[in-house]
């Protein structure tokens, strides 16, 4: 059920770029990030249809993931592909120009802002289903498994870049027109940031490690004013040798203001706490004896 529900995501997420790229991208004369950026400003010299080039990248793409990355990721990321190449094949054929957001050049920002958000979103569904878009994130999956420690950032920002420089030069007539580098850098902000905050999920949290000398009328404190337990270790302060217990807690949101206050009412105190991305597990079948 859970990999049905998976595959149905990725179909639905597929759809969606589609559309966003028919009715919001192709009209407004501005490349979005990488490949398929490049794909786009092809198809606005030659005609060549994005469709056909997004399946000449990324069926080879695919293959090769499918032996050096991961199965279950190629597999994915083809089945995107193929659902995104046929249904804007479907579009670019079809007789609904109607729904076209032309802004002719006027107000293009407004464009690119809906394409960002809702491209963000697709991305943040394909990343958390174990997919992608294809192209750079298939090369970039690849180059993580061979070189952990490589910064993706540097290979996204690159090939972003050349994309938003060039499409100064494919859009302009006879003067440099410098709007299209402007647009793919909206874009590409955007969608990045959309994307990223739909990886967080709303099961975001604090993490609070608190080293302190009062940890039972701490634990008694927060047991019956946020109905919250944590976890206690023992250690040793080496500067002076003297015994203390550190406290984990991972608290929601709605709590981070009424847990400072009970850190901050106690001497000999300290506590740092950081951002966890998501939590997992399922505490309802504990029991105290």
């Amino acid at each position: 059920m859970k990999k049905s529900l998976e595959y149905l995501n990725i179909f639905l997420a597929a759809v969606l770029l589609a559309f966003v790229y028919y009715i919001f991208i192709v009209t407004n004369d501005f490349a979005p990030a990488g490949l398929n950026g490049i794909a786009t400003m092809i198809q606005y010299k030659t005609g060549f249809s994005i469709s056909y080039m997004s399946l000449l990248i990324n069926i080879p793409l695919s293959i090769l993931a499918y032996f050096l990355v991961q199965k279950d990721f190629a597999i994915k990321t083809l089945l995107f592909s193929l659902v995104y190449s046929f249904v804007f094949l479907l579009l670019q054929n079809s007789n609904l120009s109607f729904i076209q957001y032309n802004a002719l050049g006027h107000d293009t920002i407004y464009p690119v802002i809906i394409s960002g958000v809702l491209a963000g979103t697709v991305y943040g569904v394909c990343f958390r289903n174990n997919a992608s878009t294809g192209g750079t994130d298939v090369i970039s999956r690849y180059v993580n498994k061979l070189r952990p420690d490589t910064n993706f950032f540097v290979v996204t920002f690159t090939l972003n870049a050349i994309v938003a420089i060039s499409s100064v030069f494919v859009y302009s007539e006879n003067n440099l027109n410098y709007k299209p580098m402007a647009l793919c850098i909206i874009y590409c902000f955007i969608s990045t940031f959309v994307g990223n905050l739909l990886l967080k999920t709303t099961k975001t949290a604090y993490k609070f490690t608190i080293i302190t000398t009062h940890k039972d009328e701490f634990i008694e404190e927060i047991n019956n004013k946020l109905h919250h337990g944590c976890t206690q270790i023992d250690a040793i302060g080496t500067y002076t040798g003297t015994k203390r217990s550190v406290l984990i807690c991972i608290i929601n949101k709605h709590q981070l203001n009424d847990f400072q206050k009970i850190v901050s009412s106690y001497d000999n105190t300290f506590s740092y706490f950081e951002m966890v991305n998501e939590t997992y597990g399922n505490f309802k079948h504990i029991r105290t004896r």
